[in-house]
């Protein structure tokens, strides 16, 4: 068979299958760009299980008609300011995720720009798109994907059950708005509303989904190693689940479920917790961008750290020493004073404050027991 090249329109399922693996592949592409375009306020609708209906809606920047026409082609972005691929400092930037659910879906985006001008709307279905047109809207970006995957109809027999993608679509939601609670967000099922978070600090968004039998446990993590920053909660051995499902990882603000990181936390709590048993936790890593590859997954969901050895070390070491510090009072109600230490000094506790920490610079020996960590896993 001799070497051709492919149609535009099968190049775009393709790079679909990449991107939009199910329903809630869609709901995570759209409330990250949701969350780029500098939203204060996202609501999610997914009905059917996302195979009838996802509307992702936002009072972020919105787009003009020309922005509108150029967003549906493939590898448009505003996220890179230049073509440093290094310095990732947005959550989505390859431009693939709104032609690829186009590509498989009725897709309908209608956007109003914050700054002043007129609503305008565009729609692609099965990878074709219209011409824009005016519409009546508020500011912001309202994006509607029907009927996913009608356009190639095998993919829909490889989905879970109704109920099965839509707690996959929430836990997505849930994942991003632990790392952004500077956002409300909302989640509307077929059967109502399964979460409304009004804007707040991280402590509040960790207790309105995590429970307050987590917060209740829960032991504060922080520790810092040079340019790399982490802090957190996690709950002590005495109390566990059969499942990791419980797990929050956010590197950079970005969720991932991170192998590395799933496998120091192993490390944490080995010999302390029962085989088969799992903590429960929010972790959060920050770190220069250089430090970490976010470009290794269509999805984003993975990374891979540029001294994979020193992170794995950290959250080893962080992990034990705070689970040592806590003591008999691992399994008590937490204290005022870990409370504290969950803030940082001086913060205002929403998210973006943390984000905005310089990076920490060399602060002298490390902490006794991060070295010996480190150490064991290089």
């Amino acid at each position: 068979m001799r070497i051709r090249r492919l149609g535009e329109g099968l190049v775009n399922r393709i790079a679909a299958g990449e991107v939009v693996e199910r329903p809630a592949s869609v709901v995570k592409e759209l409330a990250e760009n949701a969350i780029d375009a500098g939203a204060s306020a996202i609501d999610v609708v997914f009905h059917g299980g996302g195979r009838t209906l996802i509307r992702v809606s936002d009072d972020g920047v919105g787009m003009s008609a020309d922005e509108l026409d150029l967003a549906v082609e493939r590898h448009a972005t505003s996220k890179l300011a230049d073509d440093d691929l290094v310095r990732i400092e947005t959550l989505g930037f390859r431009g693939e995720a709104l032609p690829s659910i186009g590509s498989v879906s009725r897709l309908r985006i209608v956007s109003r720009p914050r700054e002043g001008g007129a609503a305008h709307e565009i729609r692609v279905e099965a990878g074709r798109k219209s011409r824009v047109k005016p519409a009546g809207h508020a500011r912001g970006t309202e994006i509607e994907v029907r009927d996913l995957f009608h356009a190639v109809p095998a993919r829909l027999k490889f989905l879970k059950s109704e109920r099965g993608e839509t707690a996959e679509a929430a836990d997505v939601v849930r994942r991003l708005a632990l790392a952004w609670p500077s956002v409300a967000f909302s989640f509307v099922g077929s059967s109502g509303q399964l979460f409304s978070w009004a804007a707040g600090d991280r402590l509040q968004r960790v207790r309105a989904a995590m429970g307050g039998e987590f917060m209740a446990d829960a032991v504060a993590v922080d520790a810092r190693r040079g340019p790399f920053a982490l802090s957190g909660l996690v709950s002590p051995p005495a109390v566990s689940r059969a499942q990791a499902s419980h797990q929050y990882a956010f590197v950079n603000g970005r969720p991932v479920r991170d192998r590395l990181i799933a496998g120091a936390v192993r490390g944490a709590y080995a010999g302390l917790m029962a085989a088969g048993r799992h903590p429960s936790l929010v972790l959060f890593l920050d770190c220069p961008p250089e430090e970490v590859d976010v470009n290794v997954h269509p999805a984003k969901t993975e990374v891979r750290f540029r001294d994979s050895g020193f992170v794995r070390g950290l959250i080893v070491g962080a992990i034990r020493e705070a689970l040592a510090a806590s003591g008999p009072r691992a399994a008590a109600p937490m204290a005022a004073s870990t409370l504290a230490a969950f803030r940082p000094p001086g913060s205002s506790a929403v998210w973006r404050s943390f984000e905005a920490q310089a990076p920490v610079g060399p602060s002298g020996p490390p902490a006794p027991g991060l070295a010996e960590a480190q150490a064991a896993f290089e």
